[in-house]
């Protein structure tokens, strides 16, 4: 286990390691569990479709981004003002202990969910602590003229984690669902010890108040916002969506109320959490938009794509519900293999001939990719699919890394913190508006055509036409839901109805097995897919225009005399 002086000429490469480490566990984190949810409510014996338990599914993977979204900020600050490696350091430690509490669930049902979305907010906290320093840890070992390249491999794990969380998620699932949280305890012991060893403070400590009136609004009203659109999902009323929902429009017009406050407020006080003014760099403000809308659309795509492969594709090619977790991980490794393959090369050559071109180029790649999504058939050749997924993932490589470099070059030393929290938070707010936004797109598209596509479907083979309507007017959100978890819920639908056991055994066989209802809801389902990838193709093309601005001098001396820091070395552009 390498241990250098903080003068060390290797030491910087040491901190890199470890940091990435740290990225990984964490962002793995938050994918792992999306793909293994169907093995994971089987564990604790939790029916996802029944009344009410669809909040439990949505926590368990919201409970987590949320978090993330709304700590980093803070922690990022209290990293500049108390130490970054002694909050990195605690991070891990908090992070690991969640994942053995994860692991080791000792109940069933509606109280083993809720054991695992409080764990889960746990084990947030600590990957918060990872997440919002290790950048500025980074950022504080490597010069400039490697700066690009350090924290282009750092992102690449931060983002590749996420992408690795889906195929390790599949395997694991198949084995024991509780190895989805037992393979995070060994490297977080490992990597606990590495970073007490290894690292050391070389960051600029700003030591002052802090500031309990921007942290509180800011946590508020973030949570108020990211609760109101993970509500905004599930069906209220007669709508298919809860976005009418008093307490949804409340959550979202309350939540947005409490930012404006938190801008006000960090204007005003001596000391503030986050300093806004460094927003009126073109290349900060600029960046973070640009990966705030990468974030979404790929969250988005990652939803989408387990949805098709999961409950459509799979079933229809003869896999069993069971193994679609599995084999769909393994049919996504193309995506995975592109972000790697790209993501450090981008890394190391805009170093030598600036971040824009790649910015800008991955960004149109990726748009280019979903615009492809949308035009193959559901029921599509598998190379055609490898191709545009991998070409999607190299266009994520290419634009993530020069935009961590840019975006954490125009930052004061002493900022560096709050900064990489900052760009947390956009990380993790886009994974969570993700799936507000693309579900609730995808949903909006089914409500269109599914209805009729069912009840016709139902009563072709033989359901009564009366239930038949019934089961064709439920919210298409449990009908997404299934597909997302991989398996077929006629049999549960139909099951209290006694229509099943009225109709002829070819029937019911048709009805319960892997191709009808794949078949039914296939083309209502790419009628919403086209809706949501050509609203990602569009997101990928403003974070294109976003990633123009460039670090040059006059955009630096345009920064505020507060904010001036002659440590900061220009980005090649």
């Amino acid at each position: 286990m390498p241990s250098f002086d903080r003068d060390h000429p290797r030491y910087k490469w040491v901190a890199l390691s470890n940091t990435t480490l740290g990225m990984l566990l964490a962002t793995v984190n938050a994918s792992i569990v999306i793909i293994s949810l169907p093995a994971i409510f089987n564990g604790i014996r939790l029916d996802p479709l029944a009344p009410g338990n669809v909040s439990y599914l949505l926590w368990i993977i919201m409970g987590f981004l949320l978090v993330s979204a709304v700590l980093v900020v803070a922690l990022g600050r209290l990293g500049d003002m108390y130490g970054r490696v002694k909050l990195y350091n605690l991070g891990f430690v908090v992070f690991t202990f969640a994942s053995i509490a994860l692991s080791v669930d000792p109940l069933h049902g509606p109280a083993g969910a809720l054991w695992l979305i409080a764990w889960r907010v746990v084990q947030a906290v600590g990957g918060s602590m990872v997440f919002a320093n290790s950048t500025a840890i980074l950022t504080d070992a490597f010069p400039a003229s490697q700066r690009g390249m350090a924290l282009g491999i750092n992102q690449v794990a931060a983002i590749a984690g996420s992408f690795i969380g889906l195929v390790l998620g599949g395997v694991l699932a198949e084995w024991d669902w509780r190895a989805v949280f037992w393979v995070s305890v060994p490297i977080g012991v490992f990597g606990t010890i590495w970073s007490y060893l290894s690292l050391h403070e070389l960051g600029e400590r700003r030591r002052g108040r802090l500031d309990w009136p921007g942290n509180i609004t800011f946590a508020i009203g973030l949570s108020a916002v990211l609760a109101a659109i993970t509500y905004g999902i599930q069906p209220y009323g007669g709508h298919s969506t809860g976005w009418t929902n008093p307490w949804v429009v409340a959550g979202l017009t309350g939540g947005v109320a409490l930012l404006i406050a938190f801008c006000v407020i960090e204007t005003r006080v001596g000391d503030p959490m986050f300093h806004l003014a460094l927003f009126r760099d073109r290349t900060f403000a600029f960046g973070n938009l640009a990966g705030l809308l990468q974030s979404v659309s790929r969250g988005g795509m990652q939803f989408m794509l387990i949805i098709w492969l999961q409950g459509i594709w799979l079933p229809l090619h003869g896999y069993d519900y069971a193994q679609t977790p599995l084999w769909g991980g393994i049919y996504l490794l193309p995506l995975t293999a592109g972000f790697l393959l790209a993501g450090p090369v981008s890394g190391w050559l805009s170093d030598r001939f600036g971040v824009r071109p790649f910015a800008v180029g991955g960004s149109l790649v990726v748009a280019a990719s979903f615009l492809g999504l949308v035009v193959l058939p559901v029921d599509f050749p598998y190379w055609v699919f490898a191709l545009l997924v991998a070409v999607n993932g190299i266009g994520s490589g290419l634009f993530s890394s020069p935009n961590t470099s840019a975006v954490m070059g125009a930052v004061p030393a002493g900022q560096r913190g709050a900064a990489a929290g900052m760009r947390g938070t956009f990380f993790n707010s886009g994974s969570a508006l993700s799936i507000g936004i693309f579900f609730s797109l995808m949903i909006v598209g089914l409500a269109a055509s599914l209805p009729h596509t069912l009840t016709a479907g139902l009563e072709q083979q033989g359901v009564p036409a009366d239930v038949a309507t019934r089961i064709g007017a439920l919210p298409p959100v449990g009908s997404l839901f299934a597909a997302f978890l991989g398996y077929n819920p006629l049999a549960q639908l139909l099951g209290p109805t006694g229509v099943l056991a009225q109709l002829p055994p070819a029937n019911a066989a048709a009805l319960t097995g892997k191709q009808f209802f794949p078949h039914l809801i296939s083309g209502p389902f790419h009628h919403g897919l086209v809706v949501v990838f050509f609203a990602a193709a569009a997101m990928s093309l403003v974070a294109a225009l976003a990633s123009v601005p460039d670090n040059s001098r006059a955009s630096r001396r345009r920064r505020p005399a507060a904010l001036a820091d002659p440590q900061v070395e220009p980005v090649r552009v």
